[in-house]
């Protein structure tokens, strides 16, 4: 906050110097060419620059012979504080502290050294402008995934040591009660498996049911107007139309009306509040329904999407839901059991729940664990792996049994996931073929990444003019419906690839449009079914089943369905759909080995297209999503043969190479674009010489351990900060609000303070003030508070309100020489909100936030590292 940064080109004879308001000189690092008037001239363009508030550019070439040091720099920007005269830090920097009267705005300078090279630092002034100004209002604007929102704000992972809490842990406990608290536990993480699978099996069963009526109905039209096509043939493309649309329309009105947390897989979601980022709304009842109902909505409505990626965040929902125990009822909460409350307790549940969703849709419990592990959750420890493990394993053998017993045979135990791969007669490989799957791991990660562009460049626009009004959202998710169904029927009525071959296992209806005598249209086999049942048919269908030129036009068709699909505003998940397009193409490269190498050996093994079509898949799915581990588990135990595994495994490692040379993977793509600040498992590269007292917020805003209730009213009003630093006053200092560290309090705590009136006059103890608990903390949400909704009478702002008993009396603080990675490293792995940097007196000089250290991002493109100083939005 209030910190201004320069940016480093990662080129050893180009460097790039941003000069901003804030410095009246050349930087000593930029050569002058042309002596002393020259230098003047530079000095005075300088000036020039800073009295219009702009930025200057300095790009100098240095000679080859020398090597120039990368580094990662910061420009710390002055602040005007309150200081007591004479005083400074060991540094020789003045930092001020915070007056609750006072208030500053927050800007960050945004940088790209993307847009900066040697060639356009030839081109003058009115070009850059040109070309900025383009960048500006383009739609490949930078500001989409290069800034941070405001509105993202940490979670209390820490427990906070005050005085209650101190209380608590002095109180005795049994070993009974301990005994019951851990047995607790585990009931917990057994009832989120069993929730997770009637969750998954209830999905799956209304799906089956419904879509088998539906299919079944266009397949009796099709049929029929297959022979009379001038007359008819207009009627199962318009019922078609009208169920996709009509379905489509509730899904998508469902998500944007009643919680729009619950659109897509929610995964990045979950993801992001695994990492310790509080996201409103996203494990609430409302976007459970939503979530839950809509997918089954959007396969209903004919969308390219599946409902394996929505598990994992109907999974957490499950989780959090169990884990706070209360029942919502008409704006109010009917309160069960209150022991895991915490933020701390529903984080691990939230993990828990999410590998169940995973397990669930996949029948893969070790994959589920995984998928949390690498790529969800940010914390961890033996105890919660076991405990994740378990949970995953209840909701593999619960939907398994549940999904078995809807069929008839519930001790076979034959349904272990909603999509299953099933069993590979021939899944053997030979040496030989190790290339060729190497070659479409490369594919895969070329085709994945450009998946994750034309995505990114829909969401960007659909942020900028799509996302203005709701029913503009309605409208696009049953347009999307509406032209997958047209595009289906014109592929099946344009493509005549008839075939006698059965489809695999009856997964799926066909139609005889367009074909004589006992034959079907092949295109309708992969049409007239549910986005998993297309998926068995690539995978398991006989090599002739189905031409080129149908492959190759459905693969084209349906991947810009799915791009266009993937970011409506309705539940919808991505897996199926990328494992359905690498499939299609998988089996294309599989027919091209079988016309190139005829009278090989692989021949007959070739004519098996299916493990070409799974590596396909595996491929496709890596380089949209770049996960290594868990995918290569989940598929592995989804085909039930572990000699295949090196082959996934290698296809997963390529494609995610590949993907990253070019994009980030799609996840990632959606924290970006939501400016979610996630902090990385590392600190960024190059930044071991910066130091705390370079990045730090600051000033700080400070109160008293007893202040006035009007005075701590207007702050919270006038500001939007979540801690305070509580300091005891410094006597030989004029200014009140400088003094030691004494504790730090929530902007939450205060609130609720405040709601429940804890304070009174000046002299007197709150006659509420024993009364309030830890519970009066966990029961309140922190995002149901809000200052604007306490009323406070003019007698009621002149009492005083105490925070000692309250405030957190040990956080963590550090001295100004911490550098950046061990700031970055302490502040991850303790799970910390707020990092409190205090002067040589233990003075609070400085606050470290998420946001503060998430600006700072580094990623490589290219072969290339970039860094980049993110911007922070107030919205």
């Amino acid at each position: 906050m209030g910190v201004s940064k320069d940016e480093m080109i990662l080129n050893p004879n180009e460097r790039k110097t941003v000069v901003t308001e804030t410095s009246g000189d050349i930087p000593a690092d930029v050569q002058v060419e042309g002596g002393e008037e020259k230098a003047k001239a530079e000095r005075a363009k300088v000036e020039k620059a800073k009295a219009e508030k702009t930025v200057v550019y300095y790009k100098s070439r240095q000679p080859k012979s020398k090597e120039t040091k990368v580094r990662f720099t910061v420009v710390p920007v002055s602040n005007d504080g309150q200081f007591c005269e004479g005083k400074q830090t060991g540094n020789g920097h003045k930092f001020g502290l915070k007056s609750p009267a006072q208030g500053y705005d927050v800007e960050a300078d945004q940088s790209d050294t993307l847009t900066q090279n040697s060639i356009t630092s030839l081109l003058s002034s009115k070009f850059r402008d040109v070309a900025k100004r383009w960048r500006q209002y383009g739609v490949d604007s930078p500001r989409f995934r290069k800034r941070l929102h405001s509105k993202w704000e940490s979670m209390n992972y820490e427990i906070i040591d005050s005085q209650l809490q101190r209380k608590l842990n002095e109180e005795k406990v049994s070993k009974r009660k301990l005994a019951m608290l851990m047995l607790s536990n585990w009931l917990v993480y057994f009832a989120i498996g069993i929730g997770t699978a009637l969750m998954a099996a209830g999905v799956q069963i209304i799906v089956e049911l419904i879509a088998h009526q539906k299919f079944s109905l266009l397949k009796t039209y099709l049929d029929k107007c297959s022979t009379d096509k001038e007359n008819c043939l207009y009627q199962p493309i318009l019922i078609w139309m009208s169920i996709n649309v009509g379905i489509t329309l509730l899904a998508s009105a469902l998500v944007t009306y009643l919680q729009p947390m619950a659109a897509g897989s929610g995964i990045p979601l979950i993801k992001s509040y695994l990492n310790g980022v509080r996201i409103p709304g996203l494990l609430s009842l409302q976007a459970f329904v939503a979530k839950c109902v809509g997918v089954v909505l959007s396969i209903l409505g004919g969308l390219a999407c599946g409902k394996e990626g929505p598990m994992a965040h109907s999974g957490g929902i499950i989780a959090a839901g169990i884990g706070k125990g209360r029942i919502p009822w008409f704006k109010k909460y009917i309160d069960l059991y209150g022991l895991f409350r915490t933020d701390h307790n529903i984080r691990d549940l939230v993990a828990a729940g999410a590998a169940s969703g995973v397990s669930a849709a996949f029948g893969a419990p070790v994959g589920g664990t995984l998928f949390s592990v690498e790529e969800a959750a940010s914390f961890w420890n033996t105890e919660l792996v076991w405990k994740v493990f378990f949970s995953a394993m209840v909701a593999c053998f619960s939907t398994n049994f549940l999904l078995s017993a809807y069929e008839g045979h519930p001790t076979q135990l034959s349904n272990p996931g909603l999509v299953r791969f099933n069993t590979f007669p021939n899944l053997t490989f030979d040496l030989i073929e190790i290339p060729v799957f190497i070659i479409m791991a490369a594919i895969g990660g070329l085709i994945g990444s450009l998946f994750v562009v034309m995505n990114y460049k829909l969401t960007v626009f659909r942020q900028k003019y799509l996302h203005r009004k709701k029913w503009i959202k309605v409208v696009e998710a049953s347009l999307v419906s509406g032209v997958s169904a047209l595009a289906a029927f014109v592929l099946m009525f344009t493509i005549k690839d008839c075939t006698t071959a059965e489809p695999y296992n009856g997964h799926a209806f066909n139609t005889t449009m367009g074909c004589d005598g006992e034959g079907h249209n092949a295109m309708s086999t992969m049409f007239l079914t549910t986005p998993e049942g297309c998926l068995k048919a690539l995978l398991h269908d006989s090599y002739d089943n189905y031409s080129v030129l149908t492959l190759v036009l459905f693969v084209t068709v349906f991947f810009f369905l799915g791009v266009w699909t993937y970011g409506l505003s309705v539940s919808s998940g991505v897996f199926i759909p990328s494992l359905t397009i690498g499939a299609a193409w998988g089996r294309l490269i599989g027919l091209g080995v079988i016309q190139l190498f005829p009278n090989q050996v692989l021949t007959s093994k070739a004519k098996d297209v299916g493990k070409y079509a799974l590596i396909g898949a595996a491929s496709q799915l890596g380089g949209c999503l770049r996960t290594t581990i868990s995918l290569t588990v989940i598929i592995v135990e989804c085909t039930g043969d572990i000699t295949f595994g090196l082959c996934i495994m290698l296809a997963l490692m390529i494609s995610k190479w590949v993907g990253d040379f070019f994009t980030t993977g799609l996840y990632d793509m959606n924290v970006e674009v939501s400016g979610i600040p996630l902090l990385s498992w590392e600190p960024p590269p190059l930044c071991d010489h910066v130091y705390v007292s370079d990045f730090m917020s600051q000033p700080v805003m400070t109160f008293l351990p007893v202040e006035k209730v009007g005075h701590v009213y207007e702050c919270l009003m006038g500001e939007s900060f979540n801690g305070f630093p509580i300091i005891e006053q410094d006597p030989n200092c004029d200014s009140r609000y400088k003094g030691k560290l004494r504790g730090i309090i929530l902007r939450f705590q205060i609130l609720v303070l405040l709601s429940k009136k804890v304070f009174c006059q000046e002299g007197q103890v709150p006659s509420n003030q024993n009364s309030i608990t830890l519970k009066d903390f966990q029961k309140t949400s922190p995002v149901a508070v809000r200052i604007e909704d306490i009323q406070l009478t003019d007698q009621e702002k002149q009492y005083v309100i105490d925070f000692r008993p309250f405030m957190n009396q040990t956080p963590y603080t550090v001295s100004l020489n911490f550098s950046m990675p061990r700031v970055f490293r302490l502040f991850r792995g303790l799970g910390l909100r707020h990092l409190v940097v205090v002067s040589d007196e233990f003075e609070p000089i400085g606050m470290v936030t998420r946001k503060d250290l998430a600006k700072y991002r580094a990623e490589i493109k290219k072969g290339m590292l970039h860094m980049e100083h993110l911007t922070v939005e107030n919205r």
